[in-house]
């Protein structure tokens, strides 16, 4: 290895960048759709089709915003400069998202599209340079697996202020107006989002040097040879299943609470008093969101063990077979059964807690591939083009989770029929659960274990170790 151990602050500040992806992208995940249908008031099949437009273009803009990344240098290194670049732009287009203009049912769709795409494009420039940073802050494995771990204990820690705050805030804001509830949340969340990623430029560092190409290489040949890339591609695969779960998942979590548990709007306890500036309610779904996020981080504690035990890639097929039985249980739990709800939620979300840090760990080990196989190393490029794979995922999920409300004949804000009762079910548990077993299945097919990659790591340091000693005898003119 070529590089020090990370401290305790840098770790944490890393971690802090996914805290505040987390804050929008999980909002987004479990609010945005439902605040679309109850709320602003779009039809559903229109924002499964809004959804498959914008998240289809952000996705293609991943790898091309991975190649420009990987041709910037500043004195700052090559990706953390665009946390410093892009962190206010981040804030203000998620907040515009919930501006709620007074249009027609055109004017608001056309609205909803713009401000959409807007967002993710600045997600885009924000994020993909974030995620790659992990591959040049060190070539330590272990320490690769805990920053990975920080970052998605930050990932998941965002998650549940998100899970745990939204509707009691939207309620404490908006007095009974949802509307203004959401500018305000979202106003929160967005000033903390932006001081979270400048904390994150100021605390970390660049330290991996990647192999240089004597001349410039085209970015068709950088594609080209990410196409060979066998690991990419079955973590293609994989990233596609797991997030369509997410995303169709998330798209019908409060519905499934509002219409099929029906217990969505009474509050279990409360904060403070009526009469109190500061009066928190906390209902069903956020009780149920929030508990477990905070056994996802209970399990995203566990990643270094899980690591060592079984190895990365079996060790997130493992656990996400099992995660899978979780979910697809849902749809045998009768709706009076909250209590067991909860204990197979906490269970499910404590077994996929280590995945997506090993996920992204997985994703440096890749970028090392592509140095070890080919001799050129496109970190941000493989990091963004599995941002684009997930997109995708995202784009199918919420795309296919509004046209399938619609056709199982879904009206906000009315009594459901039995067949619509029956989609939103089934969304919840069979059609997630079966696209995580599908992640598992393809995943066996991942080529780099453990004794692989210690090889690979150990070949990589000695050729860049007789590069940089050859770079020195030249300038010294040896």
């Amino acid at each position: 290895m070529t590089t020090a151990r990370i401290g305790f602050a840098e770790k944490v500040g890393y971690g802090l960048g996914d805290t505040a992806s987390n804050l929008y992208f999980q909002f987004f995940n479990l609010f945005l759709f439902y605040y679309y249908t109850d709320v602003f008031g779009l039809n559903p099949a229109a924002i499964g089709t809004m959804y498959l437009v914008a998240n289809f273009w952000d996705a293609v803009n991943d790898p091309l915003m991975g190649a420009l990344a990987d041709r910037v240098q500043t004195k700052y290194g090559k990706y953390r400069p665009f946390l410093l670049w892009f962190a206010i732009p981040y804030g203000l287009s998620g907040y515009a998202i919930f501006a709620n203009p007074d249009l027609g049912e055109t004017g608001k769709l056309l609205f909803a599209y713009t401000t959409f795409i807007v967002f993710k494009m600045v997600y885009t420039a924000i994020n993909v340079p974030y995620s790659a940073m992990l591959a040049v802050i060190t070539d330590r494995d272990e320490d690769r697996v805990s920053l990975s771990t920080y970052r998605f204990l930050g990932a998941f820690g965002g998650g549940f202020v998100v899970s745990l705050l939204v509707r009691p805030l939207v309620k404490l804001f908006g007095g009974g107006d949802e509307i203004v509830g959401f500018q305000s949340t979202m106003a929160v969340f967005g000033i903390a989002s932006t001081l979270m990623f400048l904390v994150t430029f100021l605390t970390t560092r660049e330290r991996v040097v990647p192999q240089q190409s004597k001349t410039p290489v085209a970015l068709s040949t950088d594609l080209r040879l990410l196409m060979k890339n066998r690991p990419w591609l079955i973590m293609v695969g994989a990233a596609i299943c797991t997030l369509a779960n997410v995303a169709v998942r998330g798209a019908v979590t409060v519905h499934f609470f509002k219409y099929c548990v029906g217990l969505s709007e009474e509050p279990v306890f409360a904060i403070g008093t009526e009469q109190s500036a500061f009066f928190l309610e906390f209902d069903l779904p956020t009780i149920f969101l929030s508990s477990g996020m905070l056994a996802f981080i209970g399990g995203v504690a566990l990643s270094g063990p899980v690591d060592k035990w079984v190895g990365k890639r079996n060790g997130v097929m493992i656990l996400t077979l099992l995660n899978a039985l979780t979910v697809i249980g849902f749809f045998f739990i009768p709706r009076e059964a909250t209590i067991t709800m909860f204990v197979v939620n906490l269970i499910g979300s404590f077994l996929a807690g280590p995945t997506p840090a090993l996920v992204w760990a997985l994703y440096a080990d890749v970028a090392d591939y592509g140095e070890w196989k080919f001799g050129r190393r496109a970190t941000a490029l493989v990091f963004s083009a599995a941002m684009f794979a997930q997109k995708m995922g995202l784009t199918l999920g919420g795309a296919g989770a509004g046209w399938m409300l619609d056709a199982f004949g879904f009206r906000p804000n009315t009594v459901q029929d039995e067949t619509s009762l029956l989609g939103i079910r089934l969304m919840f548990s069979i059609v997630p659960g079966s696209l995580a077993v599908l992640n598992a299945v393809i995943l066996w097919f991942y080529p780099l274990g453990r004794a692989e990659t210690e090889q690979m790591q150990a070949e990589l340091a000695t050729r860049r170790t007789a590069e940089n000693e050859e770079a020195a005898n030249a300038a010294s003119g040896g």
